[in-house]
């Protein structure tokens, strides 16, 4: 027996749950299929809403915090067990299962348990465990089945011994030593994470730098910070051989380099998942490592197949899925509702110290030849900055030395996932420059360094208008 439904979406992650919803809300029938044994996607179970949790935990029993504050070291390290590190994470994830479950009863959503695969362009056949196959169709069908983990060929990961960003989370010890292979969002999170857990982290990355999308000057500020957490780094390093599993794991690099390790991280980028699907013979067009390609109202080339989320690739942001699914139903459905994605995508990233960016970055101003200026005001200026105890944290704006209009907002230090919102709401709204000045801001918060870092960046336009016009005379 086929059930029939107007929207079908495969994936009950970020993107799968609100799109679905969007449709129901304005009366579509719908179903979510999720092969999971949970709900939510990686959002919730193995990438988002977990590491976040660990940071905060990491935070709390290495006692980092009241560090900055008193500068006194009381690192309960030696006393966590694996148990007590994961407990908040669990807590919180059961918490959003509720939610998820909740969202979708009152939206009427038909939730499927099985793997689905396309049988023809409309129609689905979900295979359950312990359950007759079923087959299910509709008249639209959002594929928003994200990303696992890209596992380089040649190495063994055991779970154990090697992970990646999903089985890191379920090792039974806090190593003692750890090697995190990768720069990028995922290594730099877990390397803080572990660091500020007293676990002696190495990063290896054969890039020359961290983070490359981010602002170079913040990016090598973190750096600068993990070093003084402990991390140690292999930059410009390739990987040449791992030995291992077995009793630890051994790492050789191009340098000649050996490093030896209780485990490794490898946190070489992501994959779709996509491959029980059938994708490529109802027509849907694939890119690299399986990644669904889709126009700006994120159509793929069958016209009623949509697909939102990781499994389209970057920025791979739960909040930019969960926008671009809603806008993938509005178009489908033909509403009067949200049409577009907003242009201004703000960025977080939840290393010790956090960090937060919209908009362009200096490289990508001079790539693109604009002339710019920037204004820079540390916390350690800040009188919130100095409370909470972090001297370190930094605001830097970009606009044009004219016109003032913002080309991006850049911040490293406590609170920056948050503080971003300022910058990028002003952005959007097509504030500038003294648009910051103008407003006010409560003291003694650290949203202030918006005000003093527009302070900055109008000082060195003065100051570079004065030395002009001398030259000029």
């Amino acid at each position: 027996m086929n059930k029939k439904y107007d929207l079908v979406v495969i994936g009950s992650g970020p993107a799968g749950e609100k799109g679905a919803a969007q449709a129901a809300y304005f009366g579509k029938q719908t179903a979510i299929i999720e092969r999971a044994a949970s709900i939510g996607g990686t959002g919730i179970n193995t990438g988002t809403i977990p590491s976040k949790t660990l940071r905060e935990t990491a935070l709390y029993f290495s006692g980092l915090r009241q560090r900055g504050l008193y500068g006194i070291d009381y690192s309960l390290r030696d006393n966590v067990t694996i148990n007590e590190f994961m407990y908040r994470r669990n807590l919180v994830v059961e918490t959003e299962w509720k939610i998820v479950h909740a969202n979708i009863a009152r939206h009427h959503i038909d939730l499927i348990w099985g793997e689905a695969s396309f049988q023809d362009p409309h129609t689905l056949l979900v295979q359950r465990e312990g359950a007759p196959a079923v087959e299910v169709s509709g008249d639209i069908i959002l594929i928003a089945t994200g990303s696992a983990p890209f596992h380089p060929p040649g190495i063994d990961f055991d779970g154990r011994w090697i992970c990646d960003s999903d089985s890191i989370l379920e090792i039974e010890r806090i190593p003692a030593a750890m090697i995190v292979v990768g720069g990028g969002v995922i290594g730099c999170e877990y390397a803080s994470i572990f660091a500020a857990l007293g676990t002696q982290v190495t990063l290896v990355d054969g890039r020359d730098r961290l983070l490359p999308f981010v602002d170079g000057e913040i990016a090598a500020r973190l750096q600068e910070r993990l070093e003084q957490i402990g991390v140690r780094f292999r930059l410009g390093e390739r990987l040449e051989r791992v030995a291992g599993p077995g009793s630890g794991v051994a790492v050789d690099l191009s340098s000649g380099e050996s490093l030896r390790a209780d485990l490794l991280l490898m946190a070489a980028g992501r994959q779709s998942n996509v491959e029980a699907l059938r994708l490529e013979e109802v027509g849907v067009r694939l890119g690299e490592r399986g990644l669904v390609i889709v126009n700006e109202k994120y159509q793929t080339s069958v016209d009623h197949i949509y697909a939102a989320g990781d499994v389209i690739g970057f920025p791979a942001l739960a909040s930019t899925s969960m926008e671009q699914a809603r806008v993938a139903m509005v178009h489908a459905f033909g509403l009067k509702y949200k049409e577009n994605v907003s242009p201004v995508l703000p960025f977080a990233i939840y290393t010790i110290p956090e960090i937060g960016c919209v908009g362009w970055t200096c490289e990508q101003c001079r790539e693109r030849g604009v002339e710019f200026e920037q204004g820079v005001t540390s916390y350690g200026n800040n009188a919130r900055g100095q409370i909470i105890g972090d001297v370190h944290g930094l605001v830097k704006i970009l606009f044009h030395p004219q016109t003032l209009q913002l080309y991006g907002v850049h911040i490293l230090g406590e609170g920056a996932a948050e503080l971003i919102h300022i910058g990028s709401n002003i952005m959007a709204l097509g504030g500038n420059l003294k648009t910051f000045i103008d407003v006010v801001y409560n003291y003694p918060t650290l949203g202030e360094c918006y005000k003093y870092a527009a302070y900055d960046g109008l000082g060195r336009v003065r100051g570079r208008d004065q030395k002009a016009a001398g030259q000029a005379n």
